[in-house]
């Protein structure tokens, strides 16, 4: 019984998160601003590396940044997609107290409301690695890719930052309607310390241990050695670890944050219900 509402929790949050995430304009202007806004964000990251490298594309390092960046786009998408729910559910449809009643896994409806962020956020990323690989010759060989790390990492990179974005939907309930761009914020501030468009090594010697603490960065090594080993692994930052090594320590370290979320969010929803915020209205 308890395994059908879980289920049934996910799969109607899911296609109500995507009815909502979709539904704000026509199927072709929603398909056009999918593809208009990851080619954008790719071509002001290309253009600054063209300034500044003298249009230098054939250095490694250019499929190494293209590549994290395309990546990362994953992070706000997901982090943004679980956590907005309290806010769009709360405050905007004031649906949220009926959903506590009603018999819905919480955790599991909040996972499925991020799927909708997760597809669009997988359009972009589709989008961005095809532009890269066709128009600015990133290195890419489909032959060469190494699939089953690629996927196990995928898989394991998401399931990580739907933990991340439960631990701040936690926070979400517990603070009021300016807490609404949390998830961005988080993810841009996460973006300079997990290696996403440069080496760790770039960054100050005390602020390095924070990407080394950090699950993202090594789940971004991950999907550039899959693509790209040759040109990943030119990097100071984790040649002496094998890919073993990498998967190993980006499980851990992502079990070790996933424990943290689950805890945190258990104490936050519990508060939420304690000061009666599940049916409070912020938007003052």
């Amino acid at each position: 019984m308890r395994n059908s509402i879980s289920l049934r929790s996910f799969l109607s949050a899911s296609w109500l998160g995507w009815k909502i995430e979709s539904n704000w304009t026509d199927p072709f202007l929603f398909a056009t601003y999918s593809i208009i806004k990851p080619l954008a964000s790719a071509g002001i990251l290309v253009l600054m590396y063209s300034i500044i490298t003298n249009g230098n594309f054939d250095n490694p390092m250019f499929a190494y940044l293209y590549l994290g960046n395309a990546f990362y786009q994953y992070v706000p998408a997901v982090l943004s997609g679980i956590s907005w729910t309290i806010i769009d559910d709360r405050e905007h449809y004031r649906t949220l107290k009926y959903i506590y009643i009603a018999p819905v896994n919480i955790p599991l409806y909040l996972f499925g409301r991020g799927v909708a962020k997760f597809i669009t956020g997988s359009f972009a990323v589709l989008i961005t690695l095809l532009a890269g690989f066709i128009f600015l010759k990133v290195p890419i060989d489909i032959n060469q890719i190494n699939w089953p790390l690629f996927i196990l990492s995928l898989i394991l990179g998401i399931i990580m930052l739907a933990l991340l974005g439960l631990l701040l939907a936690g926070i979400t309930l517990i603070t009021a309607r300016h807490s609404y761009y949390i998830g961005d914020v988080v993810a841009s501030g996460l973006f300079l310390f997990t290696g996403a468009i440069f080496p760790l090594e770039v960054l100050p010697i005390w602020l390095r241990p924070i990407g080394y603490a950090l699950p993202i960065t090594y789940w971004l090594e991950l999907l550039r050695r899959s693509l790209v080993g040759n040109v990943a692994q030119a990097f100071p930052t984790f040649t002496r670890l094998s890919n073993l090594d990498l998967v190993l320590i980006l499980f851990l370290t992502s079990v070790i944050a996933g424990l943290i979320a689950i805890y945190f969010f258990r104490k936050c929803n519990h508060s939420a219900r304690e000061r009666g915020l599940i049916d409070m209205s912020t938007n003052y």
